[in-house]
């Protein structure tokens, strides 16, 4: 484990209260002056003689001399050395009442003993690896030294450590297991030592490592391994210089290397990524090409990734191995294996000496510059499966080569465009349509002719097709490989022309046949900017259409007689809480919305008490295009908003610090009903410098949330100011319904919340303001069904 700061240590000296902690182990104190004192359980006395002092967080026994801070306390009264007594400090685990010193019971829980030589002992492992898996996942997300390690290799995508449920080991594993003089504790460890977890020497054997899990994928092609963990990779943190020579940076449990790394990305049976390592796999995941997987190693293409190919029918391989010798290697020997199974290889190139990681943490943009790498790979071929390798198949028998007619139009799905002089085959006469590859270009094929239009999406206005376009012939016995690459705007008849000239040249082409090619490529470009034109013209959250059943649903909750306690009753299914009162003024003040003048809440109380949660449950039942939610907001962010986008919706941001700096316009936005600007840009036409006006519509319901005692006066006269509750029942209750969720009824409970949240979501939908004429000529506007 590595060595615990000095200031973590002090850390819990200072916050670990010692009074409580000793109160929780269920001894007696009784106070004395500013101090308390108890019988001391480190020997035999009749008058208490051990003090504690709050103000110090420290104790001392006047009658055998034991004395010391909270975790002093642990160690000594749970028998513990000093990593386990901190780590049940930052877990803050129960701790049992002891009459003696020397007890020493984990109160973490127990990893599930196995079965030795029983019929479920497969099953067993497994779910004995499982909970290894989750006890190494909760581990990285404590662990500064591990998420440090993550960031130092590029690996920060939000989503990386849930997705694929990455782990730490530190050598606090044992903690979790029984006491290793008793029988289960004996049994547990040597299940762990059968499965690879635990040396001989019982000690952790992927001790240091990041921990990536191999698991089995439903569908997938091993059905027995689905969810299950099959396999787990330790990539050692520290850096290569302080391992020590002999020992592999690289480590996997003791035990056949089974399984495929996110063997999602095969689905489809399209293209995939392959990669040497699962730290490189997730470079190429983070950046966003999520169709990869990872070999272990350079020879570790095993039977299990054959298998997962066959069977998801993967089309297209693109061999991304470290750019080194052995690399090199065994790409061309996999390349070679692959083509012979039938499937089309591309060798993706990086700079010599590295891999996808290193490579990736030297470019400004890894998303960028591995896309243009993946663009530009060497195409390898693609072989024609034999009878051997699919003598199961339908299809066993060698396709044969047919030539493609003159002028056939056929789709091209590969996303990688071959260099010139590379060995290619002949074409497949495939008659269909134009296609995308996964870098959204577009791709055409007509006869031996491959057109790749890359960019058009960036197109938003009619008077411009401008985008960089690509014509490649494939080598055949008459002439040899050739392209030509060129970015020009398609509406400009002399560049349009000079391209077709030039490529004519280029692959020796007749300028009739690319003219026509050409065409086609334009006026499928010009539907494409069409349709994105009216996408990006199109309200950016449209009110879903409610179908019959659900729109009745809704006009029976509307109409209910009791809706105030229907409500009510709902919010607590959902998981609230009490906070009626509240709650009921926040879901009527985002009802308001609709109103001309709608109310403002601002949801009070201290830290981790709450308020988001009140606030989230308000929002849930509101419908998901009439809410925007944001953590934080600049001073000009809310005046380039688009000029209805805050109309009649409710705009919440989750701490008032967060708004500050938006505060006056959130002001104005609130007093006036609009927002104006006036700002310096470019005339669209000529491009020269004008002043522009930007405008931003009310009205706006806002709801915001704070920690601080002291509210701004211009603030608080236009909000309705709602306080937690955060008495000593309150958080009664939520303990109490926090255990209940944990039970059948409480899954039940949390299985029909979305239905709840959809109910009221359509409820809010049918809602329109009305104006009602009273005594007096005074009109007020209500909501009406």
């Amino acid at each position: 484990m590595a060595r615990i700061p000095v200031a973590e240590l002090e850390r819990l000296k200072r916050e670990v209260s010692l009074v409580r902690l000793i109160q929780s182990q269920g001894h007696e104190l009784k106070k004395r002056g500013k101090d308390w004192v108890m019988h001391c359980v480190f020997h035999e006395e009749k008058t208490p003689s051990l003090s504690i002092s709050p103000e110090k967080n420290l104790y001392h026994c006047f009658g055998c001399g034991a004395a010391g801070s909270v975790i002093d306390w642990v160690m000594k009264t749970q028998g513990v050395s000093l990593p386990h007594a901190v780590q049940l400090l930052r877990n803050d685990a129960p701790l049992d009442s002891t009459e003696k010193v020397g007890v020493t019971r984990s109160h973490a829980r127990h990893l599930p003993p196995l079965a030795a030589g029983s019929a479920a002992s497969e099953l067993e492992a497994a779910a004995l690896l499982q909970s290894v898996s989750e006890f190494y996942h909760a581990n990285l997300k404590q662990s500064p030294e591990a998420l440090a390690y993550l960031e130092s290799r590029g690996l920060t995508h939000p989503e990386l450590v849930e997705h694929f449920q990455l782990g730490y080991a530190n050598k606090t594993l044992t903690y979790r297991l029984p006491a290793g003089h008793t029988q289960a504790g004996k049994q547990v460890r040597q299940q762990l030592q059968a499965v690879g977890v635990l040396r001989s020497s019982g000690h952790e054997h992927l001790n240091g490592c990041l921990v990536v899990p191999v698991i089995g994928l439903e569908g997938g092609a091993n059905p027995e391994q689905t969810h299950r963990v099959v396999q787990l990779y330790g990539r050692r943190l520290q850096p290569n210089h302080k391992i020590p020579a002999g020992q592999s940076r690289h480590l996997y449990l003791a035990a056949p290397l089974r399984g495929v790394w996110n063997e999602a990305a095969l689905v489809g049976g399209g293209e995939v990524i392959l990669c040497e390592s699962l730290i490189d796999a997730m470079t190429f995941w983070c950046a966003g090409f999520r169709h990869v997987i990872a070999a272990y190693g350079v020879n570790g293409f095993g039977q299990d990734h054959w298998q997962a190919l066959k069977h998801h029918g993967t089309r297209r391989v693109v061999i991304a191995y470290d750019r080194d010798a052995a690399g090199d290697a065994a790409a061309a020997t996999l390349g070679e294996a692959l083509r012979g199974a039938g499937i089309e290889v591309f060798r993706l190139l990086f700079p010599q000496g590295l891999d996808a990681n290193a490579f990736a943490r030297q470019v400004e943009s890894p998303a960028q510059a591995l896309g243009e790498l993946l663009q530009q790979a060497l195409w390898q071929g693609k072989g024609v499966a034999s009878e051997a390798d699919d003598a199961s198949s339908s299809a066993a028998a060698p396709q044969a080569v047919v030539e493609c007619e003159p002028e056939s139009v056929v789709v091209s799905t590969e996303p990688l465009a071959p260099v010139p002089g590379a060995a290619v085959g002949q074409p497949q006469s495939v008659v269909e349509s134009f296609s995308e590859n996964a870098q959204g270009d577009l791709l055409l094929t007509v006869a031996d002719r491959h057109w790749r239009v890359r960019g058009w999406k960036k197109n938003l206005g009619p008077e411009q097709m401008r985008v960089n376009v690509q014509v490649r012939r494939e080598a055949s016995e008459q002439a040899e490989a050739a392209y030509y690459v060129d970015s020009f705007d398609l509406y400009a008849a002399k560049a349009r022309s000079s391209y077709v000239k030039q490529a004519s040249l280029e692959l020796g082409v007749s300028e009739e046949l690319l003219k026509r090619d050409l065409g086609q490529v334009l006026l499928k470009l010009e539907g494409l900017q069409e349709a994105a034109i009216r996408a990006a013209l199109a309200p950016k959250n449209p009110t879903p259409t409610l179908s019959a059943e659900d729109e009745q649903s809704a006009l029976e909750l509307l109409r209910a007689p009791k809706l105030i306690e229907r409500l009510e009753a709902d919010l607590a299914r959902c998981g609230v809480v009490g906070e009626s009162s509240n709650l009921l003024a926040g879901y009527l003040a985002a009802v308001s919305r609709k109103l001309d003048q709608p109310l403002a809440v601002l949801i009070q109380s201290s830290s981790a008490a709450g308020k988001s949660s009140l606030m989230d449950a308000v929002l849930n039942l509101m419908p998901e295009e009439e809410r925007i939610q944001y953590s934080a907001m600049t001073g000009q962010s809310l005046f380039y908003l688009g000029e209805t986008d805050l109309q009649h919706r409710i705009l919440a941001i989750a701490e008032e610090e967060g708004v500050r700096q938006a505060a006056y316009a959130l002001k104005l936005l609130q007093s006036d009903g609009e927002l104006t600007i006036a700002s310096t840009g470019k005339d669209d036409t000529t491009g020269n410098l004008v002043t522009k006006q930007y405008r931003v519509q009310g009205p706006v319901m806002l709801m915001l949330t704070t920690t601080a005692i002291d509210i701004d006066e211009e603030l608080l006269n236009r909000c309705l100011v709602l306080t937690i509750n955060e008495s000593r029942e309150q958080t009664e209750a939520i303990h109490a319904a926090q255990r209940h969720k944990q039970t059948l009824d409480g899954l039940l409970a949390d299985a029909e919340k979305q239905a709840i949240t959809r109910l009221h979501q359509n409820a809010q939908r049918l809602l329109k303001p009305l104006a009602v004429r009273e005594k007096g000529d005074r009109f007020i506007f209500r909501l009406m069904v």
